[in-house]
């Protein structure tokens, strides 16, 4: 394989390992739905697996924190050299492939490694500021590439699928914040947690209180606000791609009831959707299309 050209087998191949690379790393919801449009799966797919297998050279094994940086900056440079036409495999080959084909902005792929890089050094977050700049490195960038290879790129909907992505990552992290926390790290602001009375003593015994009880609720409510604001995206969007985002939303928002239920003890218990939150879900999703904004606006 020479420098810029593409070997249509090993294309082929790389496109193939993507695909069941993401089939099998389900997180909260599906990565690649057979309700996509069957030619974009292996573009997705193969996105996937960058953001992922970046995500783990950052938060897997017991390195240390050079070494994930390290790892991290070889992995970037060999994105550098992917976008100039040099791969150093066939899956690099595989995703110039795709971000040539959809005229994909290679900004959200080196803003995702900022954010993993950031996820290595950084373990408190000030305000909230600063932590939606790392949600607009972090999350913000799938969204929008998302909508890169269905070739929508206006502001509206931009705007939109921000505050989807967005909310999705804070829900991940109320919903590991007992993880996160093993990990010495805390995404809730600082300053939130002074203005509650919670300590990070609260964390280290897992000793929830009244103020944890009220600061958890604030920060869901907020996300929440997040989700509706998302939800003007769905009718803007293609059918299948509609019903896949709707799916996210809906899997987004039960994990913030999960929370919700468990009177907001993140702390000892992990919330997770079940096989039977899928199904629910599914059937939720397919039922009704332009009743979706109308059903979330009662929670305004």
């Amino acid at each position: 394989m020479k420098n810029g050209e593409y070997d249509n087998t090993g294309l082929m191949s790389a496109y193939e390992s993507a695909e069941k690379f993401a089939k099998s790393h389900y997180e909260n919801f599906p990565v690649v739905s057979l309700f996509l449009p069957k030619y974009l799966r292996k573009h997705v797919a193969v996105v996937y697996q960058f953001a992922r297998d970046a995500d783990d050279l950052a938060d897997e094994g017991l390195e240390k924190a050079e070494i994930r940086i390290q790892n991290l900056e070889s992995y970037e440079s060999q994105l550098k050299d992917c976008l100039h036409g040099k791969f150093a495999n066939d899956f690099w080959m595989a995703l110039k492939n795709t971000i040539d084909a959809y005229k994909l902005t290679p900004k959200y792929f080196s803003d995702l490694l900022s954010a993993f890089k950031q996820d290595v050094i950084k373990k408190r977050y000030e305000n909230f500021d600063s932590v939606l700049d790392y949600c607009r490195r972090s999350a913000n960038p799938v969204g929008r590439i998302i909508l890169e290879l269905f070739d929508i790129r206006d502001n509206e909907s931009v705007e939109y699928s921000d505050a989807v992505c967005t909310a999705l990552q804070l829900t991940n992290f109320y919903q590991d914040t007992a993880i996160d926390f093993q990990k010495n790290r805390i995404y809730i602001p600082q300053n939130e947690m002074l203005e509650f009375g919670v300590s990070e003593n609260t964390f280290e015994l897992k000793t929830g209180n009244g103020n944890f009880t009220r600061l958890l609720e604030f920060q869901v409510e907020r996300t929440q606000e997040l989700f509706n604001k998302g939800r003007k995206l769905v009718p803007r969007l293609p059918k299948q791609l509609r019903f896949q985002i709707r799916l996210t939303i809906l899997g987004g928002e039960e994990i913030l009831k999960k929370i919700k239920s468990t009177g907001y003890n993140v702390l000892n218990i992990r919330p997770k959707l079940s096989k039977i939150d899928y199904v629910k879900l599914f059937i939720k999703s397919t039922a009704f299309d332009g009743g979706f904004i109308q059903t979330n606006s009662k929670r305004k």
